[in-house]
């Protein structure tokens, strides 16, 4: 074979090198950088991640949380806006969907008919003509929930920002590193909890390492969390908006 002349391999050696600075994303063997133009908590241990999402979420001012959460007392979706001093927007248990406002400790509730039919929210009788009555007056209207009715703290805690975020990002045991990945098109890094104590957490690995994305344990629901800091307006309802009901609110699910 007759070597290549001195100009020809050293054209051959700029056009390999070229090609290895525009396909960098895609050749891991031309030395790419994964931690390049982010933010750098890549690079640190699975605990160090952890403890700097929780910093940002804990000094944020408000949060969107959406996605399925199972609990004890059944299955919701939510899709909610919260600050520290209050949150809207809407819950689906198995039988109803229900609008929930709070500001500061006022809270209110907003359902449809189905849902006031029953006092005890089972449905397992078939509701009275006055029942019926009352259900289409309380229709599409807020109802304050008093802080002494069996509901209010259970409705509370969809609307609780900080009470939320502590029980979804106390990730528990031993933690790991996992895949990069992307959520709603951000670069993101998982931090994996032990086996069945705490799930996985994605990061952003974009600006601040805020939380994106929660897979709780055991298939305990999957919640993204995005639009950090973005302010939203929050006021309590007109009194055109607002009626009483004057009974203990129904329940949310069919389990205690």
């Amino acid at each position: 074979m007759t070597p290549l002349p001195p100009a020809s391999r050293a054209r051959r050696a700029a056009l390999s090198m070229a090609l290895c600075a525009g396909l960098t994303v895609a050749l891991t063997a031309c030395g790419e950088d994964p931690d390049a133009g982010t933010n750098g908590v890549g690079k640190l241990s699975a605990v160090e991640i952890e403890t700097k999402a929780r910093a940002a979420a804990d000094a944020a001012s408000s949060v969107r949380l959406s996605g399925t959460l199972v609990s004890k007392r059944g299955t919701y979706k939510l899709n909610m806006r919260l600050k520290h001093d209050g949150g809207t927007g809407s819950v689906t248990s198995k039988d109803n969907t229900f609008e929930l406002l709070r500001v500061g400790k006022a809270l209110y509730l907003k359902a449809d008919a189905g849902f006031w039919s029953h006092a005890d929210g089972k449905g397992e009788e078939k509701p009275s003509k006055t029942d019926a009555d009352v259900a289409g007056k309380l229709a599409a209207k807020y109802v304050k929930v008093p802080e002494g009715d069996p509901a209010y703290k259970q409705f509370l805690g969809f609307t609780d920002m900080d009470v939320l975020l502590d029980g979804l990002l106390g990730m528990q045991g031993e933690l790991s590193k996992g895949d990069r990945t992307q959520v709603g098109g951000v670069r993101t890094i998982k931090v994996r909890a032990g086996e069945g104590a705490g799930g996985t957490l994605d990061v952003s690995l974009e600006g601040k390492p805020f939380p994106l994305q929660f897979a709780r344990a055991g298939g305990a629901g999957v919640l993204t969390l995005g639009d950090w800091d973005e302010d939203f307006a929050l006021a309590a309802p007109s009194k055109e908006e607002t009626v009483d009901y004057g009974r203990a609110l129904p329940k949310t699910s069919d389990d205690d």
